[in-house]
């Protein structure tokens, strides 16, 4: 018998109310979070230190209420661990010391079990999060997709475009699909280790998959996520590839165990495409949390109602820094007022 609210809607079951969790739960809306992580140097001097990310994961579901913890962490742990060293900059997000371009570049990346052996610091944080959380909750943990990380590797920082990232693709798809396998290698272990050490659904993030034509996301980007969906079976899958949209119906026939929306396509057009069967998650914008609380409670009730029975209350992405976490809270709340 499936314990957790979120758990039972991932495997299809009809559930009183929908779960609700948001995505950037843990981080900068809550003042606990700012004062914990003023302790530490840098971001990634916080990452590294697993006692306090276990905290942070675990600050929410006291001040928000919401139905599951996400393990807090970054998802440039990854290019990390395979080589590419990056600093987060003020204002300017990660700057990678070293690039991806060329066939000499493949060699120097490290074999999966090497490479995770790296982020040891993760796995210990879920372990002290699993514990904490005395199966009173369940405990999300995610990676990046392979695309999304592929991009920033190569680009060598963030981007609108990520334009030398798809030069790579159209000039040179066969290095691109070899390095991207390596992702994707790596990407498997790192999430086959974090069920391991007790997380009991996984969500891969593809943040920059808007940027691609419908043909470069089903050749560069689903292709190898259809790889992770396949290999991770022992707990649930939530694929979420923002940007997307006009790609659901592929998206769809992966079989997900749910799939995330963004905001740029209507619930109910969504669940047309994808069918009543599909479990979805999300849509609301995220801006919408900067609006008056009517507004809030409205489009929260409607947003539920157009997802129907097989659906996870979330945002489309990521809260912002700015907003208050009282908003946040209200969107929870609202959510969980609802009964069908």
């Amino acid at each position: 018998m499936i314990k957790h609210l979120l758990l039972q809607a991932a495997a299809g079951q009809l559930t009183s109310r929908p779960p609700v969790w948001i995505m950037r739960q843990a981080g900068r809306i809550l003042p606990e979070y700012r004062q914990l992580r003023s302790h530490f140097k840098d971001f990634k001097d916080f990452l590294y230190h697993p006692e306090a990310t276990a905290e942070a994961t675990l600050q929410p579901i006291s001040a928000l209420g919401v139905d599951a913890a996400i393990l807090f962490s970054d998802i440039l742990v990854i290019p990390e661990c395979m080589g590419f060293d990056y600093n987060m900059v003020e204002s300017r997000g990660p700057v990678f010391e070293n690039t991806f371009s060329n066939a000499k570049d493949l060699s120097k990346i490290p074999d999966p079990v090497n490479a995770i052996h790296k982020l040891s610091y993760v796995f210990d944080a879920a372990s002290i999060v699993k514990k904490e959380l005395s199966d009173s909750l369940p405990l999300i943990g995610f990676s990046g997709a392979p695309w999304t990380l592929f991009a920033y590797m190569v680009e060598g920082k963030g981007s609108k475009d990520f334009a030398k990232a798809k030069k790579m693709l159209y000039q040179n798809p066969e290095l691109s699909h070899k390095f991207l396998q390596k992702i994707t290698d790596t990407i498997i272990a790192y999430l086959r280790e974090k069920i391991n050490h007790g997380c009991n659904i996984v969500q891969l993030f593809d943040s920059w998959a808007g940027v691609l034509t419908p043909k470069q996301f089903e050749e560069f980007s689903l292709y190898y996520i259809k790889q992770i969906n396949d290999a991770i079976n022992d707990v649930p899958v939530i694929v979420f590839a923002k940007g997307a949209n006009g790609s659901l119906h592929e998206i769809g026939k992966l079989q997900p165990k749910v799939i995330g929306l963004d905001w740029g396509l209507s619930l109910d057009i969504s669940r047309n495409i994808l069918g009543d069967d599909q479990v979805l998650q999300g849509n609301a914008d995220p801006c919408l949390l900067y609006s008056g609380d009517d507004e809030i409670v409205s489009t929260v009730n409607k947003m539920i109602n157009n997802g129907g029975r097989k659906y996870i209350a979330n945002l489309g992405h990521g809260v912002y820094p700015d907003m208050e976490a009282s908003k946040v809270k209200l969107f929870v709340d609202t959510v969980k007022a609802w009964h069908w």
